[in-house]
């Protein structure tokens, strides 16, 4: 197998998934990057007390959090607009949960917008994105056809998995439909921190009263590789809103772990120096990925504007399961099946360049052989 230059961790559940076979695992939405010494040095200082019994946001986390959403998007938030989380997953069943009435979203899709809304017995509307030359966008007459049947809007922004950083002016078109047909929008914006350019607009700072129906989903997980440490949090500024969220936590949501809180602090604290050799990194990645893969005639893809996650067309290669196809030329990739209903983006992959420059390398060079001569 090709090999690391790092030792993955011994329970990765990406890496272990080919355990023992020689196949480049980018297929899970976590990097193969050391989270910031910062973070490091936070959380052995806390382990060193000894002490991990429940615990509870702190002032100056909270301080932390409100003087980050200032800094990064120029957004005023107070501290009784958060409301605390395991995940951002659970966030979203919650949001499901309190909004009675159909759930509206967009795909392809983080998986999880597919699934939560049953589990809580909501149903499911979704409309595709089309492709345009410059990449992945909202059909609006389309949108508003359908939303005038749902009560909630799961909005990904930064949008998983095709890329997208939505501009200014496509989210206000979204917040006009959203208001027109009265939804309470759930924004999940864990990869905001990840913009490869430019900077992000959180939805809710277009105006106060788009922000009343809107709840926010951030989180450090995926900007710093703290995912295992479950900890993220709502914004959710409305008081009524707020109250219908909490209540339809009770029950259901445990406590957020100490570690993920002391992460989470030092992580948006110390860790911005961190995060901009990380979007140096990732900015070649994506640049690298983009140029390899649209150099295959059989492969094409749009230019990843957010994220470390890019999103291969396939459907010209003719292959019936492209991901199984890569997986046997050594190279695991998402399957495009688990992000749209039915089969719809079956002829798709997604694939994690967050990884080592040689592990993408090879990863690209497994790609052009398996598309060149599978």
């Amino acid at each position: 197998m090709a090999k690391p230059t790092f030792t993955p961790a011994a329970d990765s559940v990406r890496w272990n998934r080919y355990a023992g076979r020689d196949v480049i695992p980018l297929w899970v939405a976590d990097m193969d990057f050391p989270s910031p010494p910062a973070v490091v040095a936070a959380l052995q200082e806390r382990i060193t007390s000894g002490l991990f019994g429940y615990g509870q946001p702190w002032p100056s986390l909270i301080d932390t959090i409100i003087t980050h959403c200032q800094r990064a998007y120029d957004w005023a938030i107070d501290s009784d607009w958060l409301v605390w989380l395991p995940g951002l997953v659970p966030g979203l069943h919650v949001a499901c949960r309190a909004i009675e009435g159909d759930v509206f979203t967009a795909t392809p899709v983080y998986p999880p917008f597919l699934t939560a809304p049953s589990c809580q017995r909501r149903h499911l509307l979704t409309l595709p994105l089309v492709q345009s030359g410059g990449g992945w966008c909202w059909d609006f007459a389309a949108a508003d056809a359908i939303m005038k049947a749902a009560r909630l809007f799961l909005l990904c922004h930064p949008h998983n998995p095709v890329g997208r950083a939505w501009r200014e002016d496509e989210l206000w078109q979204l917040a006009a439909l959203a208001e027109k047909h009265d939804l309470v929008v759930c924004s999940d914006e864990i990869h905001c921190d990840l913009t490869l350019q430019g900077r992000h607009r959180p939805f809710a700072t277009l105006s106060p009263e788009i922000a009343a129906r809107t709840i926010t989903l951030m989180a450090p997980s995926k900007t710093y590789n703290i995912a295992g440490l479950g900890c993220s949090f709502a914004i959710i500024s409305d008081p009524i809103l707020r109250q219908r969220f909490t209540a339809a936590m009770q029950g259901i949501v445990p406590h957020v772990n100490v570690l993920g809180l002391v992460a989470c602090e030092a992580a948006y604290r110390d860790g911005e120096a961190w995060r901009q050799d990380l979007l140096t990194t990732l900015r070649s990645h994506a640049a690298k990925v983009e140029r390899s893969i649209n150099a295959l005639p059989e492969l094409s893809m749009h230019s990843v504007e957010a994220s470390f996650l890019a999103w291969i067309d396939c459907r010209e290669w003719g292959r019936e399961h492209p991901a199984a196809e890569f997986e046997k030329a050594g190279v695991g990739l998402s399957n495009g099946r688990d992000f749209g209903p039915g089969t719809a983006y079956g002829q798709f992959v997604r694939l994690n360049f967050g990884t080592t420059t040689p592990l993408i390398d090879e990863a690209l060079a497994r790609i052009a052989h398996a598309s060149q001569t599978g």
